[in-house]
């Protein structure tokens, strides 16, 4: 986990930013600079947690995520929770790895 803004050094999009603020058929490419970044889910949550209304951030929309905040209106920590999938998700395929 990286604390901070620390991720963003490390984001797939760190060369080209200005590429994620764009709007309608442009996001699906902006959204595709996401699809193998390291640190797609702090980016996702930082947006998220900071209620980010603009771009395209950790692979979703704005339309996007403002979905998303409407149905888990309760989390306090999109970071701790996306982590938590993340862990789970990791942990199940190495089991599936394992057979």
């Amino acid at each position: 986990m990286l604390v901070g803004s620390d991720w963003s050094r490390y984001a797939a999009c760190v060369s080209v930013p200005d590429d994620l603020f764009v709007e309608g058929a442009e996001q699906n490419r902006a959204k595709a600079v996401c699809g193998g970044c390291p640190v797609r889910t702090e980016c996702l949550a930082q947006a998220l947690d900071h209620r980010i209304e603009h771009g395209v951030w950790g692979g979703m929309t704005e339309r996007e995520r403002r979905a998303l905040l409407r149905r888990r209106p309760a989390v306090s920590s999109w970071l701790a929770l996306l982590e938590a999938a993340r862990h789970e998700h990791d942990r199940q395929t190495c089991r599936a790895i394992a057979g």
